[in-house]
């Protein structure tokens, strides 16, 4: 266990859109946020009271004005990673199925990108572990598996 104070809690939740051509949507973090030019799943912070599923459906109608159906988010993994001044606890979920184009509504680039190619785009330590799972995720997606 690790001494000294404790960290404050930020819980987020990210989601990796898979298209039809099993490509992931990244999304590049914006001038003047914290760690600005790095490449990460769309998603961001709870708000009061609502569920992981309820922020993710919202976080992507906001920033790339996308509609999702709670019931088409896939439990996917999670992230646990402490940073200098807080912990970061994010649920990640995968989704194939939405409505609308997504489009950058934050000033954010955006990237369809193949989930082997994902390990060339620099990444906040949190979204790392999703990069070594969505590959075989999708593989097995394609193939017809359930990942069985």
């Amino acid at each position: 266990m690790s001494k000294g104070p404790a960290k404050r809690l930020a819980l987020v939740v990210a989601c990796a859109l898979i298209d039809q051509e099993g490509r992931v949507l990244i999304s590049q973090r914006p001038e003047g946020k914290s760690l600005a030019g790095l490449w990460e799943f769309p998603g961001g912070k709870l708000e009061d009271g609502e569920t992981p599923e309820q922020a993710l459906v919202r976080e992507l109608q906001e920033e790339l004005g996308i509609s999702v159906e709670p019931d088409s988010l896939i439990p996917l993994t999670f992230s646990s990673y402490s940073y200098h001044d807080f912990h970061l606890l994010m649920p990640i979920y995968a989704c194939r199925c939405w409505l609308g184009e997504a489009s950058a509504k934050e000033s954010q680039g955006l990237a369809w990108v193949a989930p082997a190619a994902l390990s060339y785009y620099p990444m906040p330590p949190a979204d790392e572990p999703v990069q070594r799972v969505l590959p075989e995720l999708v593989r097995c997606w394609r193939e017809g598996r359930n990942g069985d």
